[in-house]
């Protein structure tokens, strides 16, 4: 598909006032795309294509829209219709919009809604932002135990229409606690008197809804589901995530992390978005942190002042020391973190893990050592001593780096601390005070 054709189709019969056949050339898109063409254009032929829309269309199209451009679009259709827009939104879509908005701006749109959809709306919106029960949604497939496959299949072919997902059949007792879920292509092909309380499978993954959506996330990759029941605290179904809404959770929380590792607060908003005060913000804390921090990197420096006076090579050694192990330890935390994601380790293996970056570090330490001995004799003209208290440096280095990269992460999630805190910048200027020391004590016993 020539996505430049097609735009240039739209665009010329949006210029005619063709909309009839706009209408038409729309149709034959994916939603997505169909946002993401309205992204581009201004206000008044914004308007126009969205009114083209059938409304079903137009409410799924708002789902996928930007911020901006749906809130310009809330402004032109004014309040009584862009709640009858949410009416044709599935629920979780519907909130995520309105948790952008000002309060008194949800208010007004609430108003416009009936009583059971305003009651249903606010009952999520006072669920704890990021937890599972801000992130799913109501329309799914849910049925009492009692049903037959035919009974249930019935249903299905009657209102699988406005569920969002019906590959998975949530079977509750008459209370509406949560007995098990029944995957759809094992109703199809049992017969049409089997009771569905016979093809519950056993050992139902579920959320509770005051769940992080990080927590929810993780269960979700760990049993590969396409969707999650979410029950409240008596176990009483009360909505699903699905996956979808999982993907936009692991999008956002690795961007938060990554935003971590590198020193930044985490931002809300895309780059272009974020007002220029609030980057700063974001970036200054940790910038004033690692200077002071760097302090003792300073102070360790002027306390060997008279070893650093011996030889101008002890001074230029010092960069390719700090260097390599900010590397070194960069490398060693970024697997930690990765491994307490995914839960591959966890604070009991502290010993193992250490043991192994140990042997890892001596092993690249070792290599690198030898390397560099052999440059500052050929090419720095370096005595043997010299080269040999460098290269002992960096080997020490290159252990401490790796044992403090992998140990950092796994204390800071042993306190409930998110482990990306202890990422690149902490672990740099912890690795670049210890390298410091060992290396100005190694020089002061040999050349002194």
């Amino acid at each position: 598909m020539d996505w430049e054709v097609i735009r240039q189709r739209l665009n010329e019969l949006l210029q005619e006032g063709q909309h009839g056949q706009l209408r038409g050339a729309l149709m034959m898109l994916n939603p997505v795309d169909i946002a993401d063409y309205m992204g581009e254009l201004d206000h008044d032929k914004l308007l126009v294509v969205f009114r083209v829309l059938p409304k079903d269309i137009a409410a799924e199209v708002f789902s996928y829209m930007d911020t901006d451009r749906r809130h310009a679009l809330m402004v032109a259709i004014g309040d009584a219709a862009t709640a009858e827009l949410l009416n044709e939104m599935y629920l979780d879509d519907a909130v995520d919009f309105l948790e952008e908005l000002p309060a008194n701006a949800v208010r007004r749109i609430l108003q416009n809604t009936d009583p059971k959809t305003r009651a249903t709306i606010n009952r999520f919106l006072n669920y704890p932002v990021n937890s599972a029960g801000s992130l799913m949604t109501i329309e799914y497939c849910d049925f009492d135990q009692t049903m037959t496959v035919r009974e249930a299949m019935d249903e299905i072919r009657r209102t699988g229409i406005d569920k969002e997902t019906i590959y998975t059949l949530y079977i509750t007792d008459r209370e509406r606690r949560l007995i098990g879920a029944i995957p759809l292509h094992k109703v199809i092909a049992a017969p049409d008197d089997q009771l569905l309380r016979h093809l519950v499978e056993p050992g139902v993954v579920s959320a509770v809804t005051t769940d992080d959506q990080e927590q929810v996330a993780d269960t979700v990759r760990r049993y590969h589901l396409l969707s999650i029941p979410v029950v409240d605290h008596e176990n009483r179904l009360v909505g699903i995530v699905t996956a979808d809404d999982i993907m936009d959770v692991i999008e956002a929380e690795n961007t938060e992390d990554f935003e971590k590792m590198s020193g930044l607060a985490p931002a809300e908003e895309p780059y272009f978005k974020t007002p220029l005060m609030q980057m700063v913000k974001n970036r200054l804390p940790w910038l004033l942190i690692l200077m002071f921090t760097s302090i003792v990197s300073g102070a360790i420096m002027t306390r060997f002042e008279h070893v650093l006076a011996v030889s101008v090579l002890l001074q230029a050694s010092i960069p390719m020391l700090m260097d390599t192990g900010g590397n070194c330890g960069q490398q060693a935390s970024t697997l930690m973190i990765r491994g307490l994601a995914l839960g591959e380790v966890n604070y009991r293996d502290i010993l193992k893990v250490l043991f192994k970056e140990i042997r890892v570090g001596l092993i690249v330490g070792v290599v690198l050592s030898a390397v560099t001995f052999g440059r500052l004799l050929l090419l720095n003209q370096a005595s043997v001593v010299m080269a040999s208290v460098i290269s002992v440096s960096l080997l020490c280095t290159v252990v401490i780096a790796k044992s403090v990269g992998c140990l950092l992460p796994m204390l800071a999630d042993r306190i409930n601390i998110d482990p990306a805190l202890a990422a690149s910048p902490l672990i740099t200027t912890v690795v670049d005070a210890l390298s410091l020391t060992i290396y100005f004590s190694i020089a002061s016993v040999l050349i002194l």
